[in-house]
């Protein structure tokens, strides 16, 4: 901890509130800390709108209302160094709003005018000091859950343990996460998988039991063993892949070489809900494998199996999501990439492909082709038992980069029309419409990537022998 708070430079930009006022919570830790300040929580005895009006306008910054239940409103932009919410004081004053606090690290409050020192009733500062995260109360996990993943978030973010009694509480209050607002849920969870470590961040969640608290599924998957291609339980695999899929994003050189550049613009692109690509992959990464305990069983020659738990996964995935209550454009990107994510790994087996049956892989996987890519090698990447070869693992990282150079080589030739529509063909070859027509036109689309096909002519010739091997149904 910082040996001397510069309360009035924390302070300076708050000098037009009229009403009495505190800044609060983890802006003052943090500043206390020595670490930058983002944002700054500031509790008024006067009408937060009011303040929120006389701030903005010294500040030439823009405000808007935050909670209408609770009267907080939030100011960013113009000459404020930082974001800066202002609330009411909950309860009958200071020491009541301090005492409702979660830990002890966030219920220090300073006076807005930079004067008196901070006021610390429940020992943060010692806490500070120490590096320990504490509860204020008793009670502070239990009458609201979500906090358990700020618990876990924060020591994390701030290298800071957890003393026991915070750790045996965030363990009884973790099966309340399942009935708390999915949107605070979520908001908090988003922060754990765009934190500068995420498996590290998780790793805290689950020592807590946060993670099983969240994600049921992921806490059956605990201890249940694989098939002896894998070095792992399904959960210590997840959380490997998880790690993959970090390090692919941060580094993808290492794998992709020339087409890095093709992944590092994929991932980095915004995706919705404040993530970009590459941070929802992770959350798929998390969720690739929770079908895996519920689909388990054991083949007669003693090999482990896990049938169909892409699909079930997905569908997990789906029900999750929606509990959660995220955008439709989230939910629906981790799901597709769940229920895709073995795809890949099947083709291994049948090189060489032809470039009809890369572009295959790639139309099944889009609109998300290097995010599949990426999360079949993270998880090849983590599938290191007695049985694993390294030529296994070579030929799976061989068949990636070439997928990715082939996704590369398509999307320049997008769009591909084919010369003959299904008008066309249906009266040329004298059939009605039907499945057939996507069969031969997806059929011509391998044909036209690999040059076969380039004109009304060629694509004539190909349809009669395709209609020659392909007859209608009598």
């Amino acid at each position: 901890m910082t040996a001397d708070l510069d309360a009035r430079g924390l302070t300076a930009p708050l000098a037009p509130l009229t009403a009495p006022a505190w800044v609060v919570g983890g802006g003052l830790r943090d500043a206390l800390l020595g670490r930058p300040v983002a944002d700054l929580d500031v509790v008024t005895a006067g009408d937060p709108e009011a303040e929120a009006r006389a701030l903005g306008r010294a500040h030439g910054a823009s405000r808007f209302r935050l909670s209408r239940d609770f009267g907080a409103w939030r100011l960013s932009g113009g000459d404020l160094p930082c974001q800066v919410d202002i609330m009411p004081v909950l309860g009958e004053g200071l020491e009541d709003d301090l005492s409702r606090r979660d830990f002890t690290v966030n219920a220090l409050a300073l006076r807005a005018d930079g004067t008196g020192g901070v006021i610390d009733r429940h020992g943060g500062l010692d806490d500070l000091r120490a590096k320990r995260m504490a509860l204020v109360g008793p009670a502070a996990l239990r009458d609201d859950p979500v906090r358990v993943l700020r618990l876990a978030r924060i020591a994390d973010a701030l290298g800071f343990s957890m003393d026991t009694a915070a750790v045996d509480a965030a363990r009884v209050a973790s099966a309340g996460i399942a009935d708390a607002p999915g949107e605070r849920v979520m908001e908090e969870f988003a922060r754990i998988v765009t934190a500068p470590d995420p498996g590290r961040a998780v790793r805290a969640l689950d020592s807590v039991g946060g993670l099983g608290g969240l994600v049921p599924q992921l806490e059956d998957c605990r201890g249940v063993e694989q098939s002896a291609y894998h070095h792992l339980d399904v959960l210590g695999h997840t959380l490997e892949v998880l790690d993959n899929v970090v390090a692919i994003e941060r580094d993808p050189g290492e794998v992709f070489r020339s087409d890095a550049h093709l992944v590092s613009a994929s991932l980095a692109a915004p995706l919705a809900d404040g993530l970009t690509r590459g941070e929802a992959l992770r959350i798929t990464a998390l969720l690739h494998d929770m079908a895996k305990a519920g689909t388990r069983g054991v083949l007669d020659s003693g090999r482990v199996i896990f049938p169909h738990h892409d699909r079930v996964g997905a569908d997990m995935a789906d029900a999750w999501f929606r509990h959660m209550r995220t955008s439709n454009d989230l939910r629906e990107f981790v799901v597709r990439g769940v229920r895709h994510h073995l795809a890949l790994g099947f083709l291994v087996h049948r090189q060489p492909l032809t470039l009809a049956q890369y572009d295959r892989y790639l139309r099944r996987v889009a609109p998300d082709p290097v995010e599949a890519i990426v999360l079949s090698v993270a998880d090849r990447l983590a599938t290191d038992g007695p049985r694993t070869t390294p030529i296994q693992i070579t030929r799976h990282l061989a068949l990636a980069r070439d997928m990715l150079a082939t996704h590369g080589h398509i999307a320049g030739l997008e769009p591909i029309r084919p010369p003959l529509d299904g008008r066309e063909l249906a009266m040329m070859l004298e059939r009605p419409p039907g499945p057939w027509l996507t069969e031969l036109l997806l059929a011509m689309r391998g044909e036209q990537l690999m040059g076969r096909v380039h004109d009304a002519r060629t694509a004539a010739v190909f349809a009669r022998g395709w209609d020659a091997r392909h007859p209608a149904d009598p």
